[in-house]
C-alpha cells in the first residue's frame, strides 16, 4: 500500500509549509491524481483522515482529490491520445512507439490555509 508513503509524505511537506510560512490551520489541501498514478483515492482517503491527526496543523483539514487523465504520446504520428481508452497501441497509427506525457502524477494543486497569530 503505497498509499500510507504518499500521504506521509504529503503531511510532512504541509506540515513544513505551514512553519515557513507562518500558517496556524490547513483547511483543506487539493491533490490531482493521474489517472495512471496507481494510487486508490479510497485507501488514500483512509491513509489520510488516519495520518493527519499527527500533525494539528492539517488534523481538521479536508482532502480534495482530481483526478488527472491519462495521455499519451505516438513517436509514429505525432499524436496525442487518451491513455486509459486505447493503451499503449497509438489509435491512430497503431504503432506502438508511444511514450506516457502525463496522468501518473500526484501534485498538490492548491492548500486553503489560515495565518499564525500576530
Amino acid at each position: 500500500m503505497h498509499e500510507m508513503g504518499i500521504v506521509t509524505h504529503l503531511a510532512k511537506t504541509l506540515d513544513e509549509t505551514a512553519k515557513e510560512n507562518g500558517l496556524s490551520k490547513i483547511g483543506s489541501v487539493t491533490l490531482q491524481v493521474g489517472e495512471v498514478s496507481g494510487i486508490m483515492t479510497d485507501l488514500f482517503e483512509d491513509c489520510w483522515d488516519y495520518f493527519k491527526v499527527r500533525y494539528p496543523v492539517i488534523k481538521d483539514s479536508k482532502l480534495k482529490l482530481e483526478t488527472m487523465p491519462a495521455v499519451t504520446w505516438c513517436d509514429s504520428c505525432k499524436k496525442e491520445y487518451e491513455t486509459v481508452r486505447y493503451g499503449r497501441h497509438c489509435p491512430y497509427c497503431n504503432s506502438d512507439q508511444t511514450w506516457l506525457l502525463r496522468g501518473n502524477e500526484c501534485i498538490i494543486k492548491e492548500i486553503e490555509a489560515e495565518g499564525g497569530a500576530d
